[in-house]
């Protein structure tokens, strides 16, 4: 039954992964313009004819998907082509090989932090559900999910990178070259993502925990004398975290691809950032690639969380096994 639950998954990923992609194909194909004189307006002729062709221009939709596809799966992501060139280009996957890690470390910083702070603060909030500090908090938290990521990275670049001048507000520093200067570098990005994702978390945890609490098992073991320790991770914790943990696993692959507007304004020159220019310069081959990376992101992450849901939740896999 297990197998068969697994095969059926990766069957349905399978088919998501070709309609994301596929539509891709279609999307870039309709755009307006010459994508050959984009990308090389000063070529020859003989080099623009080797482009179009390179770029899979010369054959129709179908053609230049599986074109495309065959590439993709033996690891050839295509050719990032400089706009003002006469020819040549970058190969998608040395660009990725720089930015893809930096934009890793962010996702790992933000949810790391995130969950670190809204995970105490969650069970926190729904013990004291209703009182007034409960309310102060939740307002408070409302408050601050407003303020959009990328003005809240400005403001936070201006006070303590331009004013107080404690951390850099531009660049990137590898963690395997100054740890401490990679540290200062990633600060703000990470705090100005994980406003944002912590105040989810948090209210998400304070409801399922309020709703977790009022279940008839919790009052059955807290009349047994356990204590609240016990009840909170025995009982509590484990069945209100399936919620956090969808939402972790979207956010996980949402950041990959849309840190674009914090990448930019920190010049971290990361996945997002790269995607964003390749498709304001219409790189067709690079653009199909990255969009496929993020659809496979997704899809990875959702398959990893329905995963874990037995192990945090073990009714989950006691109904599925049903």
């Amino acid at each position: 039954m297990k197998i068969k639950s697994i095969g059926l998954t990766l069957l349905q990923f399978a088919g998501v992964l070709f309609l994301v992609t596929f539509g891709i194909t279609l999307l870039v194909r309709l755009l307006p313009g010459d994508p050959v004189s984009t990308l090389m307006p000063f070529a020859t002729e003989e080099t623009r004819l080797q482009l179009s062709k390179e770029l899979g221009l010369d054959a129709n939709v179908v053609q230049y998907y599986f074109r495309w596809l065959g590439n993709f799966v033996t690891g050839d992501l295509g050719t990032y082509y400089a706009s003002t060139g006469n020819g040549g280009g970058v190969p998608v996957t040395e660009m990725l090989a720089i930015a893809m890690p930096r934009t890793l470390l962010l996702m790992l910083y933000v949810i790391t932090l995130s969950l670190l702070i809204s995970l105490p603060v969650g069970i926190f909030l729904a013990y004291r559900a209703g009182t007034r500090l409960d309310n102060i908090i939740g307002n408070t938290l409302f408050t601050l999910s407003s303020i959009p990521s990328f003005a809240l990275g400005l403001g936070l670049a201006f006070i303590f990178g331009v004013k107080l001048n404690w951390v850099p507000v531009l660049g990137y520093v590898p963690i395997g070259e100054n740890l401490g200067e990679h540290i200062k570098t990633m600060i703000l990005p990470t705090v100005s993502l994980s406003i944002g994702i912590l105040v989810t978390y948090t209210r998400i945890l304070r409801v399922d925990t309020v709703a977790t609490l009022r279940e008839d098992f919790v009052t059955m073991a807290s009349s047994k004398g356990l204590s609240n320790s016990w009840i909170l991770w025995r009982h509590v914790f484990r069945p209100s975290s399936s919620g956090v943990l969808t939402v972790a696993g979207l956010n996980m692959a949402g950041l990959i691809g849309g840190s674009v507007f914090i990448e930019t304004v920190f010049a971290l020159n990361g996945f997002g950032n790269l995607l964003a220019v390749s498709i304001a310069t219409r790189q067709y081959l690079a653009i199909q690639s990255l969009v496929a990376i993020v659809a496979i992101s997704f899809l990875v992450f959702n398959l990893i969380i329905d995963l874990l849901y037995g192990v945090i939740d073990p009714r989950v896999a006691s109904h599925r096994g049903a």
